[in-house]
């Protein structure tokens, strides 16, 4: 593997210096508020929070698992990163109650919905699961990419990532989060964008990749007795997954909330969703190209995890292998700083606001700093075990995330487009469900002790596009019948939070946030989306 010159490292420390000046000059800017720290003072433009929503989606999981989807004959799971059109979801459908709401967090969300005890369940599992999942992956692929392409020692380049991204996480706060994500989606493009070029040119353009595939490796439908990606699962089941991700997740939507206005916030989300098509073409064809290049023998590597890196380091010339570096770095910074902040903000509002809600905005702002500081820690801690992950590494996140989506997508779900919906069933769909998630998630670890013939083999080992979408509509019923057989919520609880209960001004408020023009770019992404549908069809 070709090794970086010295023009590649001058790109390199240029980036960090330009991410480390704004930085400075964002932290210069004094957070005297929760709302400045949190939520950037609520006063970010369309630019800012589609770019912050574009990088936070960005991470590890995609610099590493996405490529190696597509290095590792794994087509469908492209399916996850067309979500352009559930991020449209987020603007047009969800955003406009959130902002009226005035929230911070979604949990919040819940609770003026519903009631405290749904809040308080929400924001502890968020917290849980944000540790497990989002800060370990990010972490631990963060610290194999830089460890491969700055040829560095895996727990040097692990604590690198995690230091540098906390240190400006913990003193900036929310406007340095999205204003460093709006420069890193400029070099993240740039770079990723480069690397699909050459990498192409290198192959001989979209025909010379296909002819060193085996025939139908890029057909993303596979028939419903596929073991693995039947696609009625996985259109059904991606689908809850991405309106839990980016319609309720704070990870996601906390960009959202930053917004000056329902205007401005729905607007980021069309762009957003725009930007979110181009993974596809920044990672998922480089990986298949990677792929194409091995067929042919002119690149090597043990897992699809590494095709990315491998192409990166033997296609692409001196000062623009840098840049690329550059932009995998910004992707990685931009994922943990996202989660460093949410999970921060859901800890100082959630559940220390909520314990000590006398408390004043300044010692507020300093439990957020230390909370944030906590979460970096953790993510370090938990690096031994994210070592131990085997196989693809975006399989596993998406996995895992079709167990967490569907008993909170189906609340939220409901809970705005049903007025029926009360707190008791809001609450028993949070608990059952996580009940069986944890049941599933340990009858899969179980598995190899159990009886093949039993019925907790099967229901640990049945497909998990299958499992989840048969499990969101049990989430469905669930919410369904406990609300139907107990009081309904009163007229005052719901009003403003549901469509059925939108005042006339409300309803008068929400027309006058778009125009046509707002209107024809979301067309023009959904067509982008059909478009990538049946183009990856053979």
């Amino acid at each position: 593997m070709n090794s970086f010159e010295t023009l590649d490292w001058i790109v390199i420390v240029g980036y960090f210096v330009v991410i480390g000046g704004l930085a400075a000059w964002v932290i210069s800017r004094k957070q005297k508020t929760t709302e400045d720290y949190f939520l950037a003072g609520r006063n970010i433009g369309w630019f800012v929070v589609g770019a912050s929503i574009f990088a936070s989606n960005i991470g590890s999981e995609h610099v590493v698992g996405l490529a190696g989807t597509g290095a590792g004959d794994k087509i469908p799971m492209l399916i996850y990163e067309l979500h352009a059109w559930i991020v449209l979801m987020l603007g047009w459908v969800f955003l406009p109650f959130y902002i009226r709401s005035g929230v911070f967090t979604m949990p919040e969300f819940l609770e003026k919905r519903f009631s405290p005890g749904t809040r308080w369940f929400l924001s502890v599992f968020s917290l849980v699961a944000y540790v497990l999942t989002k800060v370990s992956v990010t972490v631990y692929a963060g610290g194999i990419v830089i460890a491969s392409l700055l040829q560095i020692d895996f727990w040097f380049g692990a604590l690198m990532t995690v230091i540098l991204t906390g240190i400006y996480t913990v003193l900036g706060g929310m406007k340095a989060v999205v204003y460093t994500e709006a420069l890193q989606t400029i070099v993240l493009v740039i770079g990723a964008g480069t690397l699909t070029f050459i990498g192409l040119d290198a192959v001989g353009g979209w025909d010379g990749m296909r002819s060193a595939l085996e025939p139908g490796y890029l057909n993303m439908w596979r028939p419903p007795s596929d073991p693995d990606f039947p696609w009625p699962s996985l259109v059904f089941s991606s689908t809850i997954v991405g309106i839990w991700y980016w319609c309720t997740d704070q990870y996601i939507v906390q960009r959202v909330l930053s917004a000056k206005n329902i205007k401005e916030g729905r607007r980021g989300t069309i762009f957003g969703g725009l930007l979110k098509l181009l993974p596809v073409f920044l990672f998922l064809i480089p990986g298949v190209v990677a792929l194409a290049l091995k067929n042919r023998g002119e690149l090597s590597w043990d897992t699809p995890d590494q095709a990315f890196a491998t192409l990166l380091m033997a296609k692409m010339p001196v000062g623009l292998k840098g840049l690329v570096a550059a932009g995998l770095l910004a992707a990685l910074m931009s994922s943990l700083a996202s989660v460093f902040n949410s999970c921060s903000t859901l800890f100082t509002v959630d559940i220390y606001k909520k314990l000590k809600p006398e408390t004043p905005d300044d010692k507020l702002l300093k439990v957020g700093r230390i909370a944030t500081g906590i979460v970096v820690v953790l993510g370090i801690l938990w690096i031994p075990i994210m070592q131990n992950i085997s196989g693809v590494l975006y399989e596993y996140l998406q996995s895992v995330q079709s167990y967490i989506a569907p008993p909170i997508a189906a609340v939220f779900l409901l809970g705005i487009f049903h007025k029926r919906i009360n707190s008791r069933g809001a609450l028993t769909t949070l608990i059952v469900g996580m009940a069986v998630v944890f049941i599933r998630l340990s009858l899969e670890l179980a598995s190899d002790s159990l009886n093949p013939d039993s019925f907790l083999y099967a229901f640990g080992n049945v497909n998990f596009l299958t499992f989840s979408s048969w499990f969101f509509l049990f989430s469905i019923l669930v919410c369904l019948v406990v609300s139907m057989t107990s009081a309904a919520p009163s007229a005052e609880q719901i009003k403003g939070l549901t469509f059925s209960t939108l005042s006339a001004e409300q309803k008068t408020e929400n027309r006058a946030s778009y125009n046509a023009w707002d209107i024809v770019f979301s067309l023009v992404v959904l067509a982008i989306v059909v478009y990538i549908m049946t183009s990856f069809t053979g």
